[in-house]
């Protein structure tokens, strides 16, 4: 069973239905690294093991941007479980570029000058 690792952060977004959210990470130690876990909605996500609470929310921040979550940005609130408020900064996670589309819509979209809906 995982145990807390006194290190959360806030993370910020959008969601695929172009929500504002912002919640609570956790990150959670397990016998061989850290899990990110956050829950929104119904929703809990979990990661897969990760070496370093860094790498654990940034397979989290893939996790969501593959799902569609936009302009995902963290913000670290607890270090060794001491509060930090808001004395760190910010921290952006570009999103991905949409793939083009393709096909018959795709092409009568470029052809009219039309952006994906």
């Amino acid at each position: 069973m995982p145990d807390p690792a006194g290190e959360k952060h806030q993370l910020a977004g959008f969601d695929a239905k172009e929500r504002g959210f912002t919640r609570p990470v956790e990150f959670l130690r397990t016998s061989s690294g850290y899990q990110a876990a956050m829950r929104y909605e119904s929703t809990r996500i979990v990661t897969s093991e990760a070496p370093s609470p860094a790498e654990a929310l940034q397979q989290l921040i893939l996790l969501l941007q593959q799902q569609g979550y936009t302009q995902l940005r963290s913000q670290q609130s607890y270090r060794d479980g001491i509060y930090l408020g808001s004395q760190e900064l910010w921290v952006d996670y570009p999103d991905h570029p949409a793939a083009p589309e393709v096909g018959i819509l795709g092409l009568l979209k470029k052809w009219f000058g039309r952006s994906a809906d």
